[in-house]
């Protein structure tokens, strides 16, 4: 046997929406159902689990045997359920041997899809069953005992035939689907170096990370004594049934003389600066009230296993158009800022339960919740290592575009907002100029052809710049910057020639060309992005545009449209997530056990004989393909993750 294609149906009484596959595998209600598999493209066979089937003794060596390729629509459901299934002694079945459809479509239609969109998004003939969630409902959730069911909590086969035999149908229909999607991908394969980066994900993900549960509960406890005492001074000072109902409050605040339309964040706060007496106190519970900071706390909650390891928490190419990851369940790629005074006092009194010191002290306590979220990342060992690339986007664009005044000041250990801001102010620049933050808005605003718009939402406008001044920001970081603002010219410019001829074109270290009816763009890695079906079209403003399918703002497949800046975008980034990617498997192969990765950083839970110098000079080495790429990395070492 050489491949396998697998899908699986299971029950548990435990959700796995906010819990994920790992800790749901591991409920004692979990059991697989039904067992479908094709050994090397043949017909598809359906083991019944649940009536007392058995999976051949053959296919059970085989999924642990990495010389045999297991392919499944995403994969790591599968692996983590058949692990928990045969009990798996080493914990999880090895990932390496498992290829991920879900992740190949991804990196080849540049965009994360279900299943069922997949299939239609690759026109396929053959489409996932629409009775799907109806059965799932049926088979893989608890049910609501009732008198017409008899009282019972689940049903079983028994107890519904004919549904349960469409139930098999529509499992081996999921194999049929992926093994189509795969064929169809198999055109355009993916790297082998990039399975390799995938099996290491699977590796970081059956890791996970260790969550301080004690700091969890405590907050969870805290935020909910803290919101109680809020709504009752509210309910107090306004007299109202319910303060957390927006019409109400807001009704309450137009009849106290405060002529707002919306209770929205923004509109709040700007009513803050100059509201007195009881309608300040007003719009101040509110904003306590409206802080969510406790929901990462529950996730974590949620998600950690009896260990109290959270797993699962990373997404491979999850991210669209550039294959960076995306985060899962706790989402570490989205936590609060962390601007705290005081850091390690205030965790040390949510831990012991002193709530009421948190407002005394640092005046809220849903803020202080809400920073300390990170700390509750920590080590079996006590020792996290967390190092950060430094200016990486910066520095990748500079590369990419050859802009190489930009590389040297890199190589020399230079300042690039002092040295941006010497340039577009045609005078020195030292830190502490207030000219280096407004060539710190240009630099981070402007890099990806972005114009007016982009430094006002990068906050040039909070600044108390004006119009005038943010459009001549604009012109001189261009002035500043030839290269780049060439390279999105140059990108644009071979994008729509290879469209339109079919040529390939060659920008730098970037090449364009089009493959079966797809759009790519080669990275210096050897990785490519993806665009499909592309064409020229016409863009809001009449002029001539890219266009290509893809996911729009409302995760519709569709047309969408892109320019040169965007395509440098995705370039700068997807080449800067390739650098990690790097580094990880670095870091892993020189036995630095990664558990986590939020963007440009790379947490490490410490064994003996790990260092963070070198952890730093791993990360700091470029690759091969990166030549001439000045790359720095720098990190400290903490008890719990932090930003440094």
């Amino acid at each position: 046997m050489k491949t396998l294609s697998i899908d699986i149906e299971t029950h548990c009484e435990l959700p796995l929406a906010g819990h994920g596959v790992y800790k749901y595998a591991a409920h004692p209600s979990f059991e697989i159902l039904l067992f479908a598999y094709s050994a090397d493209r043949g017909p598809v066979k359906v083991v019944d689990l649940a009536q007392g089937e058995k999976i051949p003794e053959n296919v059970i060596n085989a999924l642990s045997d990495e010389r045999v390729e297991k392919h499944a629509f995403n994969a790591a459901f599968e692996r983590v359920c058949l692990s928990a299934h045969l009990k798996n002694d080493t914990g999880f079945l090895p990932a390496r041997g498992w290829y991920c459809t879900m992740v190949e479509a991804s990196e080849i239609l540049g965009a994360h899809l279900s299943l069922d969109a997949c299939a239609k998004a690759l026109g396929l003939p053959v489409e996932k069953m629409a009775e799907g969630k109806r059965l799932i409902r049926l088979f893989s959730q608890p049910c609501k005992p009732t008198k017409k069911n008899g009282g019972r909590t689940r049903n079983h086969p028994k107890d519904m035939p004919d549904d349960w035999e469409m139930f098999k149908d529509y499992c081996k229909r999921d194999v049929e689907v992926e093994q189509a999607i795969h064929e169809r991908l198999a055109k355009s394969p993916v790297p082998v170096f990039e399975w390799e980066n995938y099996w290491i994900d699977q590796k970081i993900n059956d890791r996970g990370v260790l969550i301080d549960m004690s700091l969890v509960e405590q907050a969870i406890a805290i935020d909910e004594e803290n919101h109680a005492e809020k709504r009752a001074a509210l309910q107090n000072l306004t007299g109202l049934d319910n303060p957390n109902s927006p019409s109400q409050l807001l009704a309450w605040l137009q009849g106290a003389g405060l002529q707002i339309d919306s209770l929205d964040k923004k509109t709040v706060a700007t009513a803050l600066k100059d509201a007195t007496g009881d309608i300040h106190q007003a719009l101040h519970l509110r904003t306590q009230l409206a802080k969510s900071s406790v929901k990462k706390y529950e996730a974590m909650r949620k998600c950690a296993g009896e260990d109290m390891r959270a797993r699962g928490l990373f997404q491979f190419v999850g991210a669209g158009a550039t294959g960076r990851w995306a985060g899962r369940l706790i989402q570490m790629q989205n936590l609060p800022r962390q601007q705290l005074g005081g850091l390690h006092v205030a965790r040390e009194l949510v831990k012991n339960g002193e709530g009421d010191l948190l407002e005394l002290v640092w005046g809220s306590t849903s803020r202080v919740l809400s920073e300390l979220i990170r700390t509750a990342f920590v080590s079996e060992t006590g020792r996290l290592l967390v190092a950060d690339y430094s200016a990486i986007e910066a520095r990748v664009l500079a590369w990419l575009a050859g802009e190489d005044w930009v590389l040297r000041l890199f190589e020399n250990g230079g300042d690039i907002y002092c040295e941006t801001g010497s340039r577009m102010f045609s005078q020195p620049v030292m830190k502490g100029n207030p000219l280096r933050q407004k060539a710190k808005v240009a630099v981070l605003a402007c890099g990806y052809g972005g114009g007016d718009g982009a430094l006002k939402a990068m906050g040039a406008s909070d600044m108390g710049l004006s119009e005038r001044e943010i459009h001549d920001l604009v012109v001189a970081w261009r002035v500043a910057n030839p290269r780049i603002v060439q390279f999105w010219y140059d990108i644009d410019k071979a994008a729509k020639a290879t469209i339109m001829s079919g040529r390939t074109m060659i920008v730098g270290k970037i090449e364009i060309g089009v493959t079966n009816g797809i759009l790519y763009i080669q990275l210096p890695s050897g990785r490519r992005l993806a665009y499909p079906a592309p064409s020229i079209g016409v863009n809001r403003f009449g002029g001539e545009s890219i266009t290509h399918m893809g996911l729009d703002f409302a995760r519709r497949w569709t047309r969408v449209e892109t320019y040169g800046g965007k395509l440098v975008e995705n370039i700068t980034q997807a080449v800067a997530r390739d650098l990690l990617a790097d580094a990880i498997m670095r870091l892993e192969k020189a036995g630095y056990a990664v558990v986590g990765h939020v963007h440009d950083e790379v947490i490490v839970e410490a064994s003996k004989g790990n260092d963070l110098d070198e952890m730093n000079q791993i990360m700091s080495k470029p690759p091969s393909w990166a030549r001439g790429l000045p790359l720095a990395s720098e990190g400290f070492e903490s008890a719990y993750y932090k930003k440094g």
